[in-house]
């Protein structure tokens, strides 16, 4: 039986970015080609770049893409596809990743996940009815020892719960500020594209804010240092809470 099956039509052109869009995208572009001694190495941020324009990374950014660096559509596509931090669809202001690696997964991220999904009434990969959040779950936030960690346009969440997480996307929905546990303050998709493109974070005291590993994190580097650690971060079984080793 044939009935079900389409030969389909070829799919037409990408249509072009509106004049004064691709003036200023050509002019940005040309500041991060400037950059790499060889302008294909310009992709990766130059994907950013498009990204930072839609909210994802649409055929007219990818042809766009080709078109500045000399590469075939071909060649765009298979990174913009390798890449997970390049969204192949209109997506929410604010990217919500729930680690569900085996320690965040563990210690509750698979539990923020289902709460989040439930409460969001979205699945993963998939975006509000108001366009604000997609939710996603993503495979280590490398932030072990804050488990479990949520991350909100690449900015860390620490040692979160399912209450505390829905209670952060629901002050994102209703515009209320919202402060990551450490590294600068949350900005939109879009914007955070424009700064992964290598573009300057012009926010007052952005680019101060950081943010360092954790204790458990540092046991390790004073160790190969040869320093001994101040008091243990794991308890050995038999010892409370309370009682610190030497």
């Amino acid at each position: 039986m044939t009935e079900n099956v389409s030969l389909g039509m070829p799919q037409l052109p990408a249509p072009a970015y509106p004049a004064e869009v691709r003036a200023r995208l050509t002019e940005d572009a040309r500041e991060i080609i400037a950059r790499y001694p060889d302008s294909r190495s310009a992709l990766l941020p130059m994907l950013h770049l498009v990204q930072s324009e839609e909210g994802h990374v649409t055929r007219t950014g990818m042809a766009f893409c080709a078109e500045t660096l000399g590469l075939t559509t071909a060649e765009v596509t298979a990174v913009a596809t390798f890449y997970t931090m390049y969204r192949r669809k209109p997506s929410g202001d604010y990217q919500v990743g729930v680690c569900t690696n085996t320690l965040c997964a563990v210690m509750g991220g698979d539990a923020i996940f289902e709460e989040l999904k439930q409460h969001l009434a979205v699945g993963n990969d998939e975006t509000t009815d108001d366009g604000k959040i997609t939710l996603e779950h993503i495979e280590c936030n490398a932030a072990c020892d804050f488990a479990p960690v949520v991350m909100v346009n690449w900015e860390f969440f620490d040692n979160q719960t399912p209450a505390s997480a829905k209670q952060m996307v629901d002050d994102l929905r209703a515009g209320r500020t919202v402060e990551p546990t450490r590294g600068a303050p949350l900005c939109t998709f879009k914007e955070t594209a424009r700064i992964l493109a290598g573009f300057p974070d012009e926010r007052p005291g952005a680019v101060e804010a950081t943010g360092g590993a954790g204790p458990a994190s540092l046991v390790g580097l004073r160790l190969a240092k040869g320093e001994q650690p101040h008091h243990r971060i794991v308890h050995p079984r038999g010892e409370t809470s309370g009682q610190e080793g030497e």
